[in-house]
């Protein structure tokens, strides 16, 4: 086996601009902003410290993909595959995109080393934008020179010592100044198993560069070339993988302009419409305000005669409580305060008057009635040459307002008011009342329903819908509609219970289980799938498990199957 002398694609060279290409997307962390210390790359392909990493707090997650895993590693990827089944496994959350990291056997430290990052901090320590390069060998003097042949940075007296050395002697030696322009200095990567040799040979069987003692020890007998023979059968396979991922970028692009072009498009009409919306809400508007005048000067007639005759009842009912409070405060210190004698003394008077305030007859109820009716849809003529609606009503009641919406098998009501011509109430029953709820959809089935006579002018109408729908409710007085009449009902189905728990958090609830989920959204850190107090989605109270409504007391509205399938992504909160 012997080492071909090819280009390498890693080689030394300068950049063409003859600037470095660092910057601080590929030198900085996107968790500590600092620069990189011990970068690892994640499956994501995005970059992060070692120690960031190992701040974030880890979940466990169960693998049903048995023994293959696509988990980057130093270690050999080929693993001994395990029974098919569920596997306890711990992972973490990519700080940047939040995609799900499954961690090899060794956690962190075990994730790939980005050596490309390593080298891109060390080219910006090198043009003075970091904090300087330090001596490979004694970690403590400024660096001068770079061995080309050991590539390693030398401080002054580390040099003349390299020199010394009888193997080191011819090496190349380049002062660092000259090296500013260069895209790639990167240090020698040494085996982490054998830290003192160089990854220079790859294994073919585990798909994975190592030393010449790796070659020697656990990978005797497998197939082994050093790593410039291979990397270009590598590259290419590589290159033609980027080659079909290319093109869905440049879609993904293609398909962001066009969005772009149609949200423009999109703007520039919603502003034209806008205008013509405006044209015409203006000149509609001026009417509707000159017919809302019209009401209100009558609304205002309307109130000034129904408050004068309020305002007479409140002085006489005022009068009255002043008299009544002066007895009863008279009558209530006497009786906690006075002596027997005093009580004696005083009572013939107390009794009169209480007996003279008690006997004053007076109305518990207002003179007049606040049934002062708009009623929206009612036409009004045209104004301004635009049809307006609208008009004010104070005779009678609509019955729309006590119509409800009822349930299928449920039985259902609503109150009929009959006032005289001059809006009060008849005070009295006996009058023929016809009503009819009729199906939309099942005309000749109508719906029995009973009239309740209440014998002071109101009528409670009732009915059992059988079905769900739209019901039509005709409502007739002395054979004649009433206004708004015939009416429409929708007839819902009966209530749904609930199939969940009401509970303070899925945690309590569930004992604990990391399964269970719940319809509120929330999740907990460590892998939970449900809500728990003080987390991430958890709405502050009491709520239902199933559709996550806050009335103990109400319909169900949850949707879908027992077990929807949700994103992990979704459900596991940092």
């Amino acid at each position: 086996m012997s080492e071909k002398k090819k280009p390498l694609l890693g080689f030394v060279g300068k950049h063409p601009s003859g600037t470095g290409i660092g910057n601080a997307g590929k030198t900085h962390c996107p968790s500590c902003m600092g620069l990189f210390k011990a970068p690892r790359l994640l499956p994501c392909l995005h970059t992060v410290c070692t120690t960031c990493l190992e701040q974030l707090e880890p979940f466990s997650v169960v693998d049903i993909r048995g023994g293959d895993s696509d988990t980057s590693s130093e270690g050999s990827i080929f693993q001994e595959l395990k029974p098919r089944g569920l596997q306890p496994q711990t992972g973490i959350l990519c700080p940047v995109c939040d995609a799900q990291v499954d961690l090899p056997t060794g956690g962190v430290k075990a994730l790939t080393i980005d050596h490309l990052a390593m080298n891109d901090v060390m080219l910006e320590n090198l043009r003075g934008e970091g904090q300087g390069l330090v001596c490979d060998l004694c970690s403590d003097r400024e660096v001068e020179k770079r061995c080309q042949t050991c590539k390693a940075n030398l401080c002054h007296f580390c040099c003349q010592a390299h020199r010394r050395q009888k193997k080191t002697t011819y090496h190349t030696m380049v002062d660092i100044k000259d090296l500013k322009g260069y895209s790639q200095i990167g240090k020698a990567i040494l085996c982490p198993a054998h830290p003192a040799e160089e990854l220079r040979l790859f294994c073919e069987l585990c798909d994975q560069p190592v030393c010449r003692d790796c070659v020697v020890g656990e990978h005797r007998e497998h197939p082994c070339d050093f790593t410039s023979n291979v990397i270009h059968k590598h590259g290419d396979s590589v290159r033609e993988l980027l080659k079909g991922t290319q093109p869905h970028v440049e879609a993904l692009e293609e398909a962001l302009a066009q969005i772009k072009e149609t949200n423009s498009a999109l703007q520039q009409r919603v502003e034209a419409v806008a205008a013509d919306i405006r044209t015409f809400s203006e000149n509609y508007v001026k009417a509707i305000e000159e017919h809302r005048d019209k009401l209100l000067k009558q609304l205002e007639d309307i109130r000034v005669q129904k408050e004068n005759s309020l305002q007479l009842q409140k002085a006489q009912l005022e009068q009255l409580l002043a008299d009544m409070r002066t007895g009863v405060e008279f009558t209530e210190h006497l009786l906690t305060s006075g002596s027997d004698v005093e009580i004696l003394i005083t009572k013939g008077v107390v009794v009169e008057r209480l007996t003279k305030l008690n006997q004053v007859e007076y109305s518990a109820h207002p003179r007049v009635n606040d049934k002062i009716c708009f009623s929206p849809q009612e036409k009004a003529g045209r104004c301004r040459g635009y049809e307006v609606y609208g008009a004010i009503n104070t005779k009678e009641v609509d019955p729309a307002k006590y119509l409800h919406r009822a349930r299928e098998k449920q039985t259902a009501s609503f109150t009929l008011l009959c006032r005289d011509a001059a809006g009060e109430s008849m005070g009295r029953g006996g009058d023929n009342i016809q009503v009819a709820v009729v199906p939309k959809d099942k005309k000749d089935s109508p719906v029995r329903t009973v009239v309740q006579d209440n014998k002071d002018g109101t009528y409670c109408v009732s009915y059992t819908p059988k079905e769900p729908g739209v019901y039509t409710v005709l409502v007739c007085v002395k054979e004649q509609h009433v206004r708004g009449s015939p009416f429409t009902v929708t007839v819902r189905k009966r209530h749904r219970s609930h199939p969940g728990v009401f509970h303070c958090c899925t945690f309590c609830s569930s004992g604990g289980q990391k399964t269970a989920r719940c319809a509120c959204g929330g999740t907990m850190p460590g892998g939970y799938l449900g809500c728990g107090h003080g987390h991430k989605g958890h709405p502050g109270r009491p709520h239902w498990s199933c559709c996550g409504k806050f009335t103990e007391k109400s319909e169900c509205t949850w949707t879908g199957g027992q077990n929807a399938a949700r994103s992990l992504l979704r459900t596991v909160a940092l």
